[in-house]
């Protein structure tokens, strides 16, 4: 198994796992043709993809989803309240339902979704699994539940939220309003709140850590990597940034 991502953060998100001949997009926050052109860059094209996961309706994963998924003619899974949630936008999308709490597959690739607190219909993260390797993903969550750490424990990988340095975002320049919803247990992780969740999972399988979904303004991807890198006690460089622009390239779990 395999995965990359083609941008993450506040304007636009998508991730591409492979395995064997089935390739899964989870989210997609950019248009048709920013999609296409950040598949191209590690190596596919868009009829590679079968099959679209979504966490949960905001812009920035969803915004693309509809648009993509009928241009290519491949189904979209989500969750019946991300999909009332969108409402027209899903007319003439193929789609098929998930439970927040029910394992599914898709071709090849193993889906165990989990609901999470955020500030959306029914949103959901997940683990995607091979039968042998295990990519637990998080972001867009306000706070870790003992489920979700029950969820990523034992993870081959785990792609987790740093949004913002609690510091920055208080000192920063968004409206109070913005940063109290940022800062709700239905907002987004703080850098101290990934290394604290990190740092209470069964590591014993972790070979790579993605801090993912950093806001441009109150985060710098140097206090990520240090806080993630604390809770492991490893050096900050071992500890890889899925940035807007240039998300990160493939990273084979072996």
């Amino acid at each position: 198994m395999r995965f990359a991502s083609l941008g993450s953060g506040s304007r636009g998100n998508a991730l591409v796992v492979e395995y064997g001949r089935t390739r899964v997009m989870i989210d997609c926050g950019f248009t048709f043709a920013e999609a296409l052109a950040r598949l191209q860059r590690i190596g596919l094209a868009a009829e590679d993809i079968d099959a679209i996961v979504i966490t949960h309706e905001h812009d920035d994963h969803a915004g693309g989803v509809a648009g993509f998924a009928r241009r290519v003619g491949i189904p979209v899974y989500l969750t019946p309240g991300t999909l009332s949630a969108l409402g027209r936008k899903f007319e003439r999308v193929r789609y098929r339902c998930f439970d927040p709490h029910a394992p599914f597959h898709i071709g090849e690739l193993g889906i165990e979704p989990f609901p999470v607190p955020h500030d959306a219909r029914e949103p959901a993260q997940m683990v995607v699994d091979d039968g042998r390797q295990r990519l637990g993903l998080l972001t867009d969550v306000g706070v870790a539940t003992a489920h979700i750490r029950a969820m990523l424990c034992g993870c081959t990988a785990l792609m987790l939220e740093c949004n913002h340095d609690a510091g920055l975002l208080r000192e920063g320049p968004y409206p109070p309003a913005l940063k109290a919803r940022i800062g709700s247990r239905f907002g987004h992780m703080r850098n101290e709140d990934a290394a604290q969740l990190l740092a209470s999972l069964d590591n014993s399988r972790l070979r790579h850590v993605v801090a993912a979904h950093l806001s441009e303004t109150n985060n710098t991807p140097a206090l990520a990597r240090r806080a993630l890198a604390a809770a492991l006690g490893t050096d900050p460089t071992d500890i890889l940034v899925a940035n807007q622009e240039m998300g990160v390239g493939w990273i084979e779990l072996v």
